[in-house]
């Protein structure tokens, strides 16, 4: 693994390298099959028979700024993925058992600090958690009660358990799971993991309740950590609490087309510090003293998600929503809202998609209260100051010539980048690459 660590690549080369690889698909790949590498002779049926999956995967995301940020430049980042899951049943007889292993590795350059584009959300959502290996998913899950309750113990990125959502658009305002995006100091997407466990009831064949518990530790959000420790399997020490998530959900079919909709909160023991006030209740910005240490973190999300025209889970329109809020006081980013449209199957081409979105994210209040008392007693300060929303939109139309191929040209637009309105917009031309190999 650190043989693989030290040879990097140039986001040029490896850019090159996929270009070639989407240039040779045709000669292994066919029309019907999700995979690129195609079923191995057959290899693949047989191996899923006996209780074993691969999924091998790509993401590249190329962004240029047309304007906006402090200069132009162009930025290539890309994530590759290899997981197994392995029936445990099937293999040994174990009913009900199941094991999953993820290990990723991400690379490039990222355009939102390389161009000072001054984003909350990045421009490529595949960018960052360390450029390196990752141990993303190291789970045992087991079901009982003929899959009513199922519980899960392992190495697990808190949102893909908690308001998992599908990272389609390549600005992070509308990608993965939302709570990430604003409290991503103890909420952590993929591709990292934490130690946690979580049970899910099925309480009806359509609703359902979830509760986890995730280490909290900083080391896990520590790039430089990751570089050396991001794949091992270790338990780190330094644990300060537990990540404790709660979620509702219903999947119905209305009018005969599938919605899922969630609903869910948080509590993080392991607290914080204040933005505003420190250790005697005054103002950091008057007193210069160590901050107020809370108690507790804590936030809420709702996801809803509909299909509203067309045949089930194929062409037709769906809409999707999403809205969550954290404690202000000591989170840096506090809320942040999405709407969305995803139209499948147009121009009478069935694998391709249209989407269409709409975000909002706003800075902690707490915060914008410190920066503009700092910069009232200190008259040369130039702390920036968050003023208003961030407002970022997408549209993308993804093609599909081969069933394992993506080809996602994207164009984003960013106003009040970082909710500060002198910041220029930013006008983002971009692609999104995704193969399954």
């Amino acid at each position: 693994m650190e043989m693989l660590h030290r040879s990097r690549k140039s986001p040029a080369i490896r850019f090159l390298t996929a270009l070639l690889g989407l240039a040779a698909a045709p000669a292994f790949a066919t029309d019907d099959s999700p995979y690129l590498f195609g079923d191995w002779n057959g290899e693949r049926t047989r191996l899923t028979e006996k209780g074993i999956t691969f999924d091998f995967g790509y993401t590249g995301e190329a962004a240029h700024n047309a304007s906006g940020g402090t200069r132009q430049a162009t930025r290539y980042a890309d994530q590759w993925s290899f997981g197994s899951t392995l029936d445990l049943d099937k293999l040994w007889g174990w009913r009900g058992g199941e094991f999953q292993l993820v290990i990723t590795n991400r690379n490039g350059r990222n355009l939102s600090d390389d161009a000072g584009l001054g984003v909350y959300q990045q421009v490529q959502e595949v960018y960052g958690r360390g450029q390196t290996w990752h141990l993303t998913l190291f789970a045992l899950t087991q079901t009982f009660f003929n899959g009513k309750l199922e519980w899960r113990v392992g190495r697990l990125p808190v949102g893909t358990d908690f308001d998992s959502l599908p990272c389609d658009f390549q600005n992070l305002t509308f990608c993965g799971s939302q709570p990430g995006n604003i409290v991503g100091d103890y909420w952590i997407n993929w591709p990292v993991s934490q130690w946690a466990t979580t049970v899910k009831w099925n309480t009806t064949d359509q609703t359902y309740v979830k509760l986890g518990a995730y280490q909290l530790n900083p080391s896990y959000v520590d790039n430089t950590w990751a570089r050396s420790n991001g794949w091992k399997l270790g338990f780190p020490g330094g644990t300060t609490g537990a990540l404790l998530p709660l979620e509702f959900g219903w999947t119905p079919t209305l009018n005969g087309l599938p919605g899922h909709y969630k609903l869910g909160g948080w509590y993080n023991n392991a607290g914080g510090e204040h933005l505003y006030y420190d250790v005697n209740n005054q103002p950091i910005a008057l007193t210069g003293a160590a901050p107020l240490q809370e108690s507790a973190r804590h936030g809420g999300y709702v996801s809803l998600q509909q299909q509203v025209t067309g045949e089930a889970d194929g062409k037709g329109l769906s809409l999707f929503f999403n809205a969550t809020m954290a404690d202000s006081s000591t989170s840096a980013v506090d809320r942040q809202f999405a709407l969305g449209a995803m139209f499948n199957g147009p121009f009478n081409r069935s694998k391709d998609r249209i989407g269409v979105a709409v975000g909002s994210t706003h800075g902690s209040n707490e915060l914008i209260r410190y920066a503009r008392l700092y910069n009232q007693l200190q008259p040369d300060a130039r702390m920036p100051v968050a003023d208003t929303y961030e407002l970022a939109s997408e549209a993308f139309y993804d093609w599909r010539p081969i069933p394992s191929l993506s080809l996602r040209p994207n164009l984003q637009y960013v106003v009040n980048p970082g909710g500060i309105t002198q910041n220029r917009n930013a006008f983002v031309l971009g692609l999104k690459t995704s193969m399954a190999f």
